[in-house]
């Protein structure tokens, strides 16, 4: 049966990137591989287009679909916009529309890039982390929120950090459940020193451990001490679980130690049966947008995610990230990684290996 895929290009560099992995879709298409591919309005160019980031028509098509690829979303000219009706408020409403609360964000180190990273070589050669954040709740979700003017004039800005037990739960047993094929090791992050909300996280992921799964190697750590052991000792980790402010900004701190942010894909899954959400983990850099060198290296591997993940083929995942790590092997760089390679290039000399 053909599955489907709903390409969401979006904004700056992301029609680019996503170019190449539309491209990379195609050749698998020709190789045998049963999907179809189709393309949606979303962020900015939503925006532009639609009045709205996210039109209820997109919506449903990628609930819809078996598979949703992103690009990216953003840019200075809609920063004016209130908060909801900006290009970001469109990715929030995707992914609680969506129900995809696990946000998988793995942080590898290619062996061709282990002197591109900002730690030596001998701390990030190997790297492999999976971070597993909540996606839908917490801060980003909580209410209430929003800016007030008091009596006195001065002004307040309110933002709600709140979860429930089944939020916990039903993220920590997608990090139990990947932990059992990797090293079975998990440590989980929060403030439970000074948050209720942390604590009750670190409570209800004991809980957990203990009655379903006791195979499972548990550690708790401070967030803010996360924060410095992923630039002390970051080979230390297997599998970070983490809520959805912590998780965003750990993320996106060990994803430097890998070389550059253009590497690292991300997935956002839910129940088993609905569709996943693939992106980059960049954003849309206006700064080189349209210039033509962007690397298209972290859309491809969340192509490969949404194989493995959504379209249950791992052994085409697989292939596709080989095909980057002997594209890498053999020189290809783009201007973030030292070279000179523009973004169809890199994604020729991905072809190439594929």
């Amino acid at each position: 049966m053909t599955q489907s895929l709903l390409l969401l290009p979006g904004d700056g560099i992301g029609p680019e990137v996503t170019a190449v992995a539309k491209r990379v879709a195609g050749r698998l298409i020709a190789g045998g591989l049963d999907l179809a591919v189709a393309e949606g309005p979303f962020g900015g160019a939503s925006i532009d287009a639609h009045g709205v980031p996210l039109t209820d028509e997109t919506l449903a098509r990628a609930k819809a679909a078996d598979a949703v690829l992103m690009g990216a979303v953003g840019g200075p000219q809609w920063a004016g916009q209130p908060y909801d009706k900006r290009p970001e408020a469109g990715l929030l409403g995707l992914r609680a529309g969506m129900n995809v609360y696990a946000n998988l964000r793995p942080a590898r180190c290619f062996a061709a890039l282990a002197d591109a990273s900002s730690l030596k070589r001998i701390h990030v050669e190997g790297l492999d982390i999976l971070f597993v954040r909540e996606l839908t709740g917490g801060v980003y979700f909580g209410t209430p929120r929003g800016v007030e003017t008091l009596p006195d004039g001065s002004r307040r800005g309110v933002n709600t950090h709140v979860y429930t037990s089944a939020e916990i739960i039903r993220v920590t047993r997608v990090a139990f459940d990947l932990a059992r094929g990797r090293t079975g090791a998990v440590c989980s992050a929060e403030k439970g020193n000074v948050m209720e909300a942390g604590l009750m996280w670190r409570e209800e992921v004991q809980a957990l451990r203990d009655a379903e799964y006791p195979d499972i190697k548990l550690s708790h750590m401070l967030a803010d001490n996360m924060a410095m052991q992923l630039v002390k000792n970051p080979k230390q980790f297997d599998v970070i679980l983490t809520d959805n402010l912590f998780g965003d900004i750990l993320s996106d701190e060990a994803a430097m130690l890998t070389g550059s942010l253009g590497m690292l894909p991300s997935a956002a899954i839910g129940d088993a049966g609905t569709p996943g959400l693939y992106e980059p983990i960049h954003g849309s850099a206006p700064d080189i947008a349209g210039r033509g060198v962007a690397n298209p290296c972290a859309s491809v591997l969340s192509l490969a995610m949404a194989l493995r993940y959504s379209l249950g083929r791992p052994d085409l995942a697989a292939g596709l990230e080989k095909a980057v790590e002997k594209a890498l092997d053999a020189g290809a760089r783009t201007p973030d990684l030292g070279g000179a390679l523009t973004t169809a290039a890199m994604g020729d000399a991905i072809l190439a290996h594929l």
